[in-house]
C-alpha cells in the first residue's frame, strides 16, 4: 500500500487566480508518480480543519478576495503558525504571500493585518508590476513565472528573500531586487503561471520535506512507467522553462 501524503489547499474558492490551482494538480500529480498516495484537503472558511496536514498549497487573489477570508485565516493563525514553526512545508502565492506577513494596507487605506509567519509587510501602490519574471535563488536555481501585483512588499532585516531580481520594478517591491521570502520550509512569492509545473525543483523540495517530516526519509517506489510518466513530465518543463525565459517582459 502507497504511503498517504495529506495536502491541504488553502482558500481555494477565494485565492485561486492567473492559473494557481495548477500548483495543487502538479504536487498530486508529482506524489502519485513517486510512488506515494496524495490526499487532497480542500479548505475555505468554515469548513472542518484537517485532521493531518503535511503540506499547505495556497494561491493568490484580488483584495476583495483576500477581505473575505482574513476573518477565517485569523481563526486558523494558531495552527498555521505553530504547522510553520513545526517545519509543515508550505506554499503561499500573491494574496497570501502578503496575509501570511505582518499586514497588508490597501491601495484605499484599508489595513487588512496578516498571521506574521513571514516578517514582511505590504502597501497598495497605482503602478503594477506585471509581466514574465526571472528570478534567481540559491536553493532553486532560477525560478520562472509571471507576476502581477500592485502591492509592494518590504523584508523586515534579517529575512530571507526567495530569491532576487536583475531588473528595477520586478519582484517584492521594484526597489531591493528581492522576491518572495523563505521561513524555514514555507515560501511566499509573487509568481503565478502556475509557478509549480515550470519549477519542479520547488515542487520537489516541498514533497521531499513532506515525506521526510512524516516518514523519516524519502524513497520513491516507482514502477517503470511512473518514472518514465515522470521523466517525460520534467522535460516538458524544461521545454516550458525554456520558452517562458525568452520572453519579454
Amino acid at each position: 500500500m502507497a504511503k498517504a501524503i495529506d495536502v491541504m489547499s488553502l482558500y481555494p474558492k477565494d485565492m485561486n487566480i492567473y492559473g494557481d490551482w495548477g500548483n495543487v494538480l502538479t504536487i498530486t500529480r508529482r506524489l502519485a508518480l513517486y510512488g506515494y498516495e496524495p490526499r487532497l484537503h480542500v479548505y475555505n472558511q468554515g469548513d472542518a480543519w484537517p485532521e493531518h496536514i503535511d503540506m499547505i498549497l495556497g494561491g493568490g487573489g484580488q483584495d476583495n478576495g483576500q477581505k473575505k477570508i482574513t476573518e477565517d485565516l485569523f481563526l486558523r493563525a494558531d495552527e498555521l503558525r505553530s504547522l510553520a514553526a513545526d517545519g509543515t512545508p508550505m506554499l503561499a502565492i500573491c494574496g497570501l504571500y502578503q496575509l501570511f506577513g505582518e499586514y497588508f494596507e490597501t491601495i484605499d487605506g484599508t489595513r487588512l493585518d496578516g498571521i506574521g509567519i513571514f516578517g514582511v509587510y505590504t502597501k497598495g501602490r497605482n503602478v503594477r508590476m506585471i509581466g514574465n519574471l526571472v528570478e534567481h535563488a540559491e536553493q532553486f536555481g532560477d525560478v520562472i513565472g509571471y507576476e502581477n501585483h500592485s502591492g509592494q512588499t518590504f523584508l523586515r532585516e534579517g529575512v530571507q528573500p526567495l530569491g532576487t531580481v536583475d531588473a528595477e520594478g520586478t519582484g517584492n517591491n521594484g526597489e531591493d531586487h528581492t522576491e518572495g521570502a523563505r521561513v524555514g520550509n514555507v515560501i511566499g512569492t509573487y509568481m503565478h503561471g502556475s509557478l509549480l509545473p515550470k519549477n519542479p525543483a520547488i515542487s520537489d523540495f516541498l514533497i521531499r520535506t513532506a515525506v521526510e517530516r512524516r516518514y523519516g526519509a524519502f524513497q520513491p517506489q516507482q514502477s517503470e512507467q511512473q518514472r518514465a510518466d515522470l521523466a517525460r513530465i520534467d522535460a516538458a518543463a524544461e521545454q516550458a522553462r525554456t520558452v517562458a525565459a525568452a520572453r519579454p517582459r
